[in-house]
């Protein structure tokens, strides 16, 4: 692995910290978050055109830019530096790979080129609490986790006109606003169960949307009804889509690590900033001795939690599964970093007009969504074969 970045990748992330520093600002980030969509509609199409970022993993046969995960980490760090709202995650890492992986041809040049664009947002259906595990980040992804009905998920029916779905789904990232939905659901019922994933318009027929409070404004959620609506399979009858859940969730924990590491390392610059400049008992906080020693702590931690994360994505490339393990690396080293932003910048840091309690939320909100961390650890444990078959547990 050659560590250091291209001309391409240094161009990419410069070109892309310059634009988000110009448009995503703390008060754009409020207004944005107000906003019903969660994020700022010019923002994103500025992204898609001056950088196509939307498409950016995206082959060029069907309009992407053709790069590959390193890059599109890459531009999720520069993003989570800025805790930038846009439907990058849900889009771009989420639901564009899984159309590439499992839709048929008519499927993929219907939708990716306008995915690419960014003309279209989508967005992955799947349960919140039970998002690690479909995308087999804390454990095997078999099992009931798509549900079946209102109570546990979703159901989908065969009738004469084709498929049907029913049921709900809470704490879908950016389910609310996409434009696409690729839904999870349940079918065969008792006898045969097996998960089935399937394309449903965001304004079709029968589907009710609604966002949800969520912990972490900056990752805008939305609860799914589905009643009684006309659903496109996603791929062939036959497919087994456990297989491809489970190599997105890799690429996606990558992707997600280098995206925690930005927001890690942008809250320990905001932090070194403020000890530099506040003063008690007539000298700037930053030249105490206990307060160098937590920040190099955390300093130490960032630039770990980077190393994983570049070799993660990487690694992507190599067939190796790696992403689980830079995740929790990434997540505790963020929470770490949030944590000493809010103590550090002390009372003012608990406050909403700061916004080290921002960073604080994405820490904790990405553990309630992707982790815990023990159970990253746990999962690559497992994998690898540490402890021998059959004596970890989960």
């Amino acid at each position: 692995m050659d560590t250091r970045l291209t001309a391409e990748q240094d161009e990419i992330r410069r070109t892309l910290r310059e634009l988000l520093h110009k448009r995503c600002g703390a008060e754009e980030l409020r207004a944005a978050l107000d906003s019903p969509a969660g994020y700022d509609p010019a923002l994103w199409s500025a992204l898609a055109d001056q950088l196509g970022l939307p498409g950016l993993a995206l082959p060029e046969a069907y309009g992407g830019v053709g790069c590959s995960t390193t890059e599109l980490a890459l531009a999720c760090e520069e993003a989570g530096r800025t805790l930038a709202p846009s439907p990058l995650l849900a889009t771009t890492v989420l639901a564009a790979p899984l159309v590439l992986a499992l839709g048929t041809d008519t499927q993929r040049a219907e939708l990716l080129p306008r995915l690419a664009a960014g003309t279209r947002t989508a967005a992955l259906a799947v349960p919140g609490p039970a998002l690690a595990t479909a995308l087999a980040l804390t454990g095997g992804n078999g099992g009931e986790w798509a549900g079946g009905g209102r109570a546990g998920g979703v159901q989908a029916r065969r009738g004469a006109d084709g498929w049907r779905l029913y049921g709900q789904v809470e704490q879908v990232l950016d389910g609310h606003s996409a434009g696409l939905l690729v839904v999870a659901a349940h079918t065969g019922g008792f006898t045969r169960p097996r998960t089935l994933l399937f394309l449903v318009a965001g304004d079709a027929a029968g589907v009710v949307r609604t966002r949800q409070t969520a912990l972490d404004a900056t990752r805008p959620q939305g609860r799914i009804q589905l009643r009684d609506v006309a659903a496109e399979l996603l791929g062939s009858p036959g497919q087994d889509v456990l297989p491809a859940l489970a190599a997105l969730g890799d690429t996606a924990a990558a992707v997600l690590a280098a995206e925690a590491v930005g927001a890690a390392d942008r809250a320990l610059e905001r932090t070194v900033e403020y000890v530099g400049q506040r003063e008690q008992f007539g000298r700037a906080i930053g030249s105490f001795q206990a307060v160098k020693h937590r920040l190099a702590d955390v300093y130490v931690a960032v630039q770990a939690a980077r190393s994983a994360a570049y070799y993660a994505a990487w690694a992507t490339a190599q067939g190796e599964q790696v992403g689980g393990l830079a995740l929790a690396q990434a997540l505790e080293a963020l929470r770490c970093a949030a944590g000493e932003a809010v103590q550090l910048h002390g009372g003012i840091g608990f406050t909403w007009e700061h916004e080290a309690h921002l960073y604080f939320k994405r820490a904790a909100g990405d553990e309630l969504l992707f982790g815990p961390v023990h159970r990253l650890r746990d999962r690559a444990a497992e994998q690898a074969g540490l402890f021998g078959r059959g004596e970890v547990t989960v």
